[in-house]
């Protein structure tokens, strides 16, 4: 066979073919999208951490720290309002508290449509981005898109699980996931009492991480029925981002291409390595889903995979949706065009099209599963 010959003229993607290539000048991007990045100061490439996995736990437990105030602040203040919300149905947020694996309490966000206590509507259990380490549960944010997703016809219920990094204490794999799955069996075991019809696991980067990972451990366990589908969002679960350039051309060759849009490689490894510390769990199916085998992942419920073209972690969530396939599991998946990891979540008032295509994905796919 004669060796393919790259057309004359033709460059990579973003920094395969420039390695100064930044989101606002990828002549991909969503143009509203770079005019905000611009606005608030994520048009350049963010500084590079100089901490490596072989530093100190406690200077990347203050480095996390560090990076984390300014996302925080972000979505803290962030204004997820637009014209015409207040004819949108009165949604109610109410909280109930479980118990953990290990006896700590686990707090449950539930939003529902005021008025429809009486019917039984699908549930989606929502997990949180932060890559299982960062930002905190309830904010603007979150709080908006649940409203959103029970706006269109669903229960939605955010789980407040443990993140890996707080400031009082370091909370590694198994603890995250373990609050997701307690949720995630109990919710499903007591469909009656939250007036819900059936369970889809949700959740973006991080929370896509945790909620296919959940479905993995509740096959594992035994309990796999109780979870109706799966809708991983912008999934953070390989694990791979300190791998030489060399592989990741080859394997996830968006995690250089997209290095440094809104998401760093040098930032996610070190997170990674927070979440799994243990040398064991860092290709653990069940901590980074990218290495399950289609024999780990045969037999589970329905999937939707999302993935934006802006992305790092674009190609292994694409990875994921073809494992999936392979393996006889009922999937589909979508690719955000011209945007960055999350930003349709993030930036409902700058993205409404894109922020309400994904809710009605979303809810579309609860419904139909």
């Amino acid at each position: 066979m004669a060796p393919s010959t790259i057309p004359e003229g033709y460059v990579p993607e973003g920094r395969l073919g420039n390695d100064d290539s930044l989101l606002v000048t990828d002549p991909r991007v969503n143009q509203k999208l770079a005019v905000a990045m611009k606005a608030i100061g994520l048009d350049k490439a963010q500084p590079e951490s100089p901490l490596t996995l072989k530093s100190p736990m406690e200077e990347i437990k203050e480095a996390i720290g560090q990076s984390e105030g300014p996302m925080q602040v972000m979505y803290d203040a962030a204004d997820m309002s637009l014209p015409g919300d207040d004819k949108l149905p009165e949604v109610e947020h109410s909280r109930t508290t479980i118990k953990a694996e290990d006896g700590k309490d686990v707090t449950l966000h539930i939003f529902r449509v005021k008025g429809t206590e009486g019917e039984k509507r699908p549930c989606v259990l929502y997990s949180h981005g932060g890559g299982m380490t960062i930002i905190n549960t309830f904010n603007p944010v979150h709080a908006q898109w649940c409203t959103s997703l029970a706006q269109a016809g669903v229960v939605a219920i955010m789980v407040d699980f443990r993140n890996a990094y707080t400031k009082d204490k370091h909370n590694p794999f198994p603890i995250g996931l373990n609050d997701c799955a307690t949720a995630a069996r109990y919710i499903s075991e007591h469909k009656s009492e939250f007036g819900i019809s059936k369970l889809i696991l949700q959740g973006e980067s991080g929370g896509g991480n945790l909620a296919i990972a959940t479905a993995l451990k509740a096959k594992k366990e035994g309990w796999v029925k109780g979870i109706d589908g799966v809708f991983g969002c912008i999934p953070y679960i390989s694990n791979a981002w300190g791998w030489p350039k060399e592989r990741l051309v080859k394997e996830l060759p968006s995690a250089v291409a997209s290095n440094g849009y809104f998401l760093g490689l040098k930032w996610m490894e070190l997170m990674g390595h927070y979440y799994t510390p243990n040398e064991k769990d860092a290709v653990n199916p069940l901590a980074w889903p990218y290495h399950a085998t289609e024999e780990d992942v045969k037999g589970l419920p329905p999937h939707f995979i999302v993935v934006d073209e802006l992305d790092p972690l674009r190609d292994e969530g694409m990875a994921y949706y073809r494992k999936l396939t392979n393996a006889g599991v009922v999937v589909h998946a979508q690719m955000n065009l011209g945007l960055a990891h999350g930003t349709w979540l993030m930036m409902r008032k700058v993205l409404p099209e894109a922020h309400q295509a994904m809710v009605d994905a979303v809810v579309a796919f609860a419904k139909r599963v």
